[in-house]
Protein backbone atom coordinates (compact mmCIF):
# COMPACT_ATOMS: atom_id res chain seq x y z
CA UNK A 1 0.00 0.00 0.00
CA UNK A 2 1.23 3.11 -0.82
CA UNK A 3 1.86 5.89 2.10
CA UNK A 4 -1.20 7.47 3.68
CA UNK A 5 -0.06 10.88 2.50
CA UNK A 6 1.63 10.16 -0.61
CA UNK A 7 -0.08 12.26 -3.94
CA UNK A 8 -0.47 9.72 -6.63
CA UNK A 9 -0.06 11.55 -10.45
CA UNK A 10 -2.23 13.68 -12.48
CA UNK A 11 -4.87 11.34 -13.41
CA UNK A 12 -6.12 14.00 -16.94
CA UNK A 13 -3.23 15.98 -17.48
CA UNK A 14 -4.14 18.91 -20.04
CA UNK A 15 -3.18 19.03 -23.33
CA UNK A 16 -0.02 21.18 -23.51
CA UNK A 17 -0.62 24.33 -25.95
CA UNK A 18 3.33 24.31 -26.40
CA UNK A 19 4.16 21.80 -29.21
CA UNK A 20 7.07 20.02 -29.12
CA UNK A 21 9.87 19.60 -32.28
CA UNK A 22 9.39 16.47 -33.59
CA UNK A 23 11.91 13.92 -32.09
CA UNK A 24 11.43 15.27 -28.56
CA UNK A 25 13.19 13.58 -25.50
CA UNK A 26 11.40 13.26 -22.00
CA UNK A 27 14.81 13.17 -20.05
CA UNK A 28 13.78 12.65 -16.38
CA UNK A 29 10.85 10.35 -15.62
CA UNK A 30 10.27 7.04 -13.42
CA UNK A 31 8.36 3.69 -13.43
CA UNK A 32 7.56 2.25 -10.13
CA UNK A 33 6.24 -1.52 -9.77
CA UNK A 34 3.89 -2.49 -10.50
CA UNK A 35 4.44 -4.02 -6.91
CA UNK A 36 2.78 -7.47 -7.15
CA UNK A 37 5.63 -7.83 -10.49
CA UNK A 38 8.65 -5.63 -9.03
CA UNK A 39 8.43 -5.05 -5.54
CA UNK A 40 9.12 -1.65 -3.44
CA UNK A 41 13.07 -2.27 -1.77
CA UNK A 42 12.53 -3.24 1.81
CA UNK A 43 14.55 -0.69 3.41
CA UNK A 44 12.58 2.22 1.21
CA UNK A 45 11.68 5.87 2.60
CA UNK A 46 8.64 6.07 0.84
CA UNK A 47 6.12 3.43 -0.75
CA UNK A 48 4.75 5.74 -3.82
CA UNK A 49 1.60 4.19 -5.99
CA UNK A 50 2.28 2.37 -9.04
CA UNK A 51 3.45 3.89 -12.15
CA UNK A 52 3.35 1.28 -14.90
CA UNK A 53 5.38 1.67 -17.91
CA UNK A 54 2.24 1.59 -19.92
CA UNK A 55 0.97 4.59 -18.40
CA UNK A 56 4.26 6.12 -18.85
CA UNK A 57 4.66 5.46 -22.48
CA UNK A 58 0.73 6.69 -22.97
CA UNK A 59 1.59 9.75 -21.34
CA UNK A 60 4.74 10.38 -23.35
CA UNK A 61 2.68 10.05 -26.74
CA UNK A 62 -0.31 12.33 -25.35
CA UNK A 63 2.32 15.30 -24.13
CA UNK A 64 3.32 15.15 -27.91
CA UNK A 65 7.17 13.59 -26.87
CA UNK A 66 9.26 10.86 -28.70
CA UNK A 67 11.63 9.40 -26.54
CA UNK A 68 11.97 8.91 -22.40
CA UNK A 69 15.24 8.86 -20.57
CA UNK A 70 13.81 6.50 -17.53
CA UNK A 71 16.02 6.99 -14.34
CA UNK A 72 15.96 4.64 -11.29
CA UNK A 73 14.30 5.84 -8.13
CA UNK A 74 15.46 5.14 -4.70
CA UNK A 75 12.24 3.22 -3.65
CA UNK A 76 13.26 0.32 -6.14
CA UNK A 77 16.91 0.44 -4.28
CA UNK A 78 19.26 -1.03 -6.60
CA UNK A 79 16.72 -3.63 -8.40
CA UNK A 80 16.66 -2.48 -11.68
CA UNK A 81 13.89 -4.84 -12.70
CA UNK A 82 11.30 -2.29 -13.49
CA UNK A 83 13.45 -0.31 -15.31
CA UNK A 84 14.82 -2.88 -17.16
CA UNK A 85 11.91 -4.23 -18.37
CA UNK A 86 10.35 -0.71 -19.04
CA UNK A 87 13.82 -0.33 -21.69
CA UNK A 88 13.69 -3.72 -23.18
CA UNK A 89 9.87 -2.47 -24.07
CA UNK A 90 10.12 0.70 -25.48
CA UNK A 91 13.43 -0.64 -27.07
CA UNK A 92 15.21 2.72 -29.21
CA UNK A 93 11.91 5.03 -27.74
CA UNK A 94 13.77 4.50 -24.02
CA UNK A 95 17.24 4.84 -22.42
CA UNK A 96 18.09 4.44 -18.93
CA UNK A 97 19.93 5.72 -15.48
CA UNK A 98 20.25 3.16 -13.30
CA UNK A 99 21.39 2.55 -9.33
CA UNK A 100 23.67 -0.08 -8.76
CA UNK A 101 25.18 -1.95 -6.17
CA UNK A 102 29.54 -1.80 -5.85
CA UNK A 103 29.59 -5.74 -5.68
CA UNK A 104 28.14 -5.14 -9.47
CA UNK A 105 29.74 -7.73 -12.34
CA UNK A 106 31.22 -6.60 -15.47
CA UNK A 107 28.66 -9.22 -16.63
CA UNK A 108 25.62 -7.49 -15.07
CA UNK A 109 26.46 -4.16 -16.06
CA UNK A 110 26.90 -5.22 -19.66
CA UNK A 111 23.80 -6.54 -19.45
CA UNK A 112 21.66 -3.46 -18.45
CA UNK A 113 23.86 -1.41 -21.25
CA UNK A 114 22.66 -3.97 -23.84
CA UNK A 115 19.04 -3.13 -22.23
CA UNK A 116 19.72 1.03 -22.50
CA UNK A 117 21.26 2.11 -19.60
CA UNK A 118 23.48 4.47 -20.59
CA UNK A 119 23.87 5.98 -16.51
CA UNK A 120 24.38 5.13 -12.88
CA UNK A 121 22.71 7.96 -10.36
CA UNK A 122 24.50 8.60 -7.03
CA UNK A 123 21.53 10.05 -4.80
CA UNK A 124 22.99 12.43 -2.08
CA UNK A 125 19.18 13.54 -1.07
CA UNK A 126 19.78 12.39 2.95
CA UNK A 127 15.77 12.05 3.32
CA UNK A 128 15.52 9.77 0.37
CA UNK A 129 18.69 7.31 1.12
CA UNK A 130 21.34 6.80 3.61
CA UNK A 131 24.43 7.68 3.51
CA UNK A 132 27.20 6.38 1.10
CA UNK A 133 30.76 6.59 1.84
CA UNK A 134 32.28 8.63 -1.37
CA UNK A 135 35.01 6.09 -1.85
CA UNK A 136 31.78 3.70 -2.71
CA UNK A 137 30.81 5.84 -5.89
CA UNK A 138 34.45 6.07 -6.49
CA UNK A 139 34.56 2.34 -7.18
CA UNK A 140 31.52 2.49 -8.77
CA UNK A 141 32.21 5.35 -11.49
CA UNK A 142 35.63 3.38 -12.14
CA UNK A 143 33.16 0.29 -12.95
CA UNK A 144 31.10 2.13 -15.89
CA UNK A 145 33.84 3.70 -17.45
CA UNK A 146 34.71 1.21 -19.75
CA UNK A 147 30.89 1.05 -20.93
CA UNK A 148 31.18 4.99 -21.73
CA UNK A 149 28.90 5.72 -19.30
CA UNK A 150 27.87 8.87 -17.08
CA UNK A 151 26.94 9.96 -13.94
CA UNK A 152 23.33 11.76 -12.69
CA UNK A 153 23.89 13.23 -9.18
CA UNK A 154 21.02 14.18 -7.05
CA UNK A 155 21.64 16.64 -4.08
CA UNK A 156 20.20 19.29 -2.65
CA UNK A 157 21.50 23.33 -2.81
CA UNK A 158 23.19 23.18 0.97
CA UNK A 159 25.07 20.55 -0.17
CA UNK A 160 26.62 21.58 -3.28
CA UNK A 161 30.08 23.07 -1.39
CA UNK A 162 30.92 20.34 0.35
CA UNK A 163 30.25 18.00 -3.11
CA UNK A 164 31.88 20.04 -5.50
CA UNK A 165 35.49 18.20 -4.72
CA UNK A 166 34.00 15.05 -5.00
CA UNK A 167 32.30 15.98 -8.40
CA UNK A 168 35.36 17.18 -9.97
CA UNK A 169 37.07 13.86 -8.80
CA UNK A 170 35.01 11.95 -10.64
CA UNK A 171 36.47 13.36 -13.88
CA UNK A 172 33.53 12.30 -16.20
CA UNK A 173 30.25 13.83 -17.81
CA UNK A 174 27.78 14.38 -15.00
CA UNK A 175 24.04 15.09 -15.18
CA UNK A 176 22.69 17.26 -11.84
CA UNK A 177 19.13 16.37 -11.14
CA UNK A 178 16.69 19.74 -11.24
CA UNK A 179 19.44 21.98 -11.00
CA UNK A 180 20.85 20.88 -7.76
CA UNK A 181 17.37 21.90 -6.10
CA UNK A 182 17.68 25.76 -5.56
CA UNK A 183 15.82 27.72 -2.84
CA UNK A 184 14.17 30.23 -5.46
CA UNK A 185 12.59 32.35 -2.57
CA UNK A 186 16.66 33.72 -2.61
CA UNK A 187 16.63 34.76 -6.28
CA UNK A 188 19.21 33.79 -9.27
CA UNK A 189 21.69 36.26 -7.95
CA UNK A 190 22.12 34.45 -4.85
CA UNK A 191 25.49 33.47 -4.08
CA UNK A 192 23.86 30.11 -3.36
CA UNK A 193 22.63 29.73 -7.50
CA UNK A 194 25.97 31.49 -8.58
CA UNK A 195 27.75 28.79 -7.16
CA UNK A 196 26.42 26.30 -8.72
CA UNK A 197 26.64 28.32 -12.42
CA UNK A 198 30.43 28.37 -10.89
CA UNK A 199 30.45 24.61 -11.21
CA UNK A 200 29.39 24.54 -14.43
CA UNK A 201 31.48 27.27 -15.75
CA UNK A 202 34.39 25.54 -14.15
CA UNK A 203 33.94 21.97 -15.52
CA UNK A 204 32.49 21.36 -19.01
CA UNK A 205 31.68 17.94 -17.92
CA UNK A 206 29.15 19.16 -15.77
CA UNK A 207 25.46 19.41 -17.28
CA UNK A 208 22.19 19.51 -15.37
CA UNK A 209 18.60 19.15 -15.69
CA UNK A 210 16.44 22.28 -15.91
CA UNK A 211 13.71 20.31 -14.36
CA UNK A 212 11.33 19.59 -11.51
CA UNK A 213 9.70 23.64 -11.14
CA UNK A 214 6.68 21.93 -9.09
CA UNK A 215 9.73 21.07 -6.25
CA UNK A 216 11.10 24.02 -6.22
CA UNK A 217 7.90 26.72 -6.19
CA UNK A 218 6.55 28.32 -3.76
CA UNK A 219 3.72 29.41 -6.14
CA UNK A 220 1.96 26.32 -7.03
CA UNK A 221 0.84 25.66 -9.61
CA UNK A 222 2.31 28.66 -10.89
CA UNK A 223 5.98 28.36 -11.50
CA UNK A 224 7.34 31.46 -12.55
CA UNK A 225 9.10 31.84 -9.71
CA UNK A 226 11.43 29.25 -11.21
CA UNK A 227 11.33 30.42 -14.34
CA UNK A 228 14.68 32.76 -14.16
CA UNK A 229 16.49 30.31 -12.95
CA UNK A 230 16.09 27.67 -15.67
CA UNK A 231 16.11 30.29 -18.50
CA UNK A 232 19.65 31.43 -16.92
CA UNK A 233 21.15 27.90 -17.38
CA UNK A 234 19.60 27.26 -20.89
CA UNK A 235 20.77 30.34 -21.75
CA UNK A 236 24.35 30.13 -20.50
CA UNK A 237 24.83 26.40 -20.91
CA UNK A 238 22.49 25.84 -23.94
CA UNK A 239 24.66 22.54 -25.01
CA UNK A 240 24.31 20.73 -21.26
CA UNK A 241 20.61 21.31 -20.43
CA UNK A 242 18.32 18.53 -20.20
CA UNK A 243 14.64 18.85 -19.44
CA UNK A 244 12.28 16.03 -18.17
CA UNK A 245 8.72 15.63 -16.80
CA UNK A 246 9.87 13.92 -13.46
CA UNK A 247 6.61 11.56 -14.19
CA UNK A 248 4.96 10.25 -11.71
CA UNK A 249 6.50 13.33 -8.77
CA UNK A 250 7.54 11.23 -6.05
CA UNK A 251 7.07 12.83 -2.70
CA UNK A 252 5.55 15.54 -3.82
CA UNK A 253 3.59 17.71 -0.78
CA UNK A 254 2.30 20.79 -2.05
CA UNK A 255 0.12 19.65 -5.04
CA UNK A 256 -0.40 17.53 -7.59
CA UNK A 257 1.73 18.42 -11.31
CA UNK A 258 -0.06 18.88 -14.20
CA UNK A 259 1.75 17.38 -17.07
CA UNK A 260 0.76 19.24 -19.36
CA UNK A 261 1.23 22.86 -17.40
CA UNK A 262 5.28 21.22 -16.95
CA UNK A 263 5.66 21.03 -20.54
CA UNK A 264 3.87 24.58 -21.11
CA UNK A 265 6.82 25.94 -19.35
CA UNK A 266 9.60 24.60 -21.82
CA UNK A 267 8.53 27.85 -23.98
CA UNK A 268 9.77 30.38 -21.13
CA UNK A 269 12.92 28.62 -19.64
CA UNK A 270 13.82 27.87 -23.84
CA UNK A 271 12.13 31.24 -25.82
CA UNK A 272 13.71 30.18 -29.05
CA UNK A 273 13.10 27.31 -31.86
CA UNK A 274 17.29 26.66 -31.43
CA UNK A 275 17.13 26.63 -27.67
CA UNK A 276 14.42 24.47 -27.65
CA UNK A 277 15.94 21.97 -30.32
CA UNK A 278 19.31 21.98 -28.35
CA UNK A 279 17.35 21.43 -25.04
CA UNK A 280 14.44 18.58 -26.11
CA UNK A 281 16.47 17.13 -29.10
CA UNK A 282 20.03 17.40 -30.09
CA UNK A 283 21.44 16.93 -25.98
CA UNK A 284 19.26 13.62 -25.07
CA UNK A 285 20.39 12.48 -28.30
CA UNK A 286 24.01 12.98 -27.73
CA UNK A 287 24.10 11.84 -24.39
CA UNK A 288 21.47 8.80 -24.53
CA UNK A 289 21.55 7.50 -27.68
CA UNK A 290 25.31 8.46 -29.60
Amino acid sequence: MMDPDYLPFHANPSKPAFKAPEGAVDAHCHVFGPADKFPYHPKRKYTPCDASKEKLFELRDYLGFSRNVIVQASCHGTDNAALIDALESAGELARGVAVVDPAISEDELRAMDAAGVRAVRFNFVKRLVDTTPKEVFLSIAEKIKPLGWHIVVYFEAPDLEELTPFLNELNTTIVVDHMGRPDVTKGVDHPDFQRFIDLMKNNDKIWTKVSCPERLTQTPPDYSDVVPFAKTLVETFPDRVLWGTDWPHPNMKSHTPDDGQLVDVIPQIAPTAELQQKLLIDNPMRLYWS
